[in-house]
């Protein structure tokens, strides 16, 4: 549902839908443990900066790290993703922030560690992509 975000910038209600889907297989793809349809939401050369702080360059380095922290020390974490903010950077290039709620497996909000996410979704000729981004653990007051 896109209608309780808040949207900065002349953003078709077309590429809402297009950006918070992208966040939705993420999402999707973390709680199925899947880390190729993970590393498919992000663009072939794309930055990224995980929740413990390291960088990631690329779809194939994060399917490849993903890979054994879904089955080891993720294994059992689950969350919903919730895009509270878009902003317009440039025609079809939004940033987006999204709070991540820890659930059980079934989507159920439990204790444990939330996050604050930015990503950069861009249009590209396969589909909309995370170009770039950074996640955070955060105290879920501050979300």
């Amino acid at each position: 549902m896109t209608s309780d975000i808040l949207v900065v910038g002349t953003i078709s209600p077309e590429t809402r839908t297009a950006v918070t889907g992208v966040v939705k297989r993420l999402e999707k793809a973390f709680n199925a443990k899947d880390p190729v349809a993970l590393g498919e939401q992000y663009t072939e050369h794309t930055s990224w900066t995980n929740a413990r702080g390291t960088r990631l360059d690329g779809r194939e380095a994060i399917a490849e790290f993903s890979a054994p922290a879904l089955k080891s020390f993720l294994r059992d974490s689950f969350a919903r993703y919730d895009v509270v903010k878009m902003l317009e950077i440039a025609p079809a290039v939004i940033a987006v922030n999204v709070v991540q709620t820890p659930t059980d497996s079934a989507g159920n909000p439990v204790d444990g560690p939330w996050g604050a996410t930015l990503y950069v979704i861009a249009e590209q000729v396969d589909g909309w992509r995370i170009v770039a981004g950074q996640n955070m653990a955060v105290d879920p007051q501050a979300v």
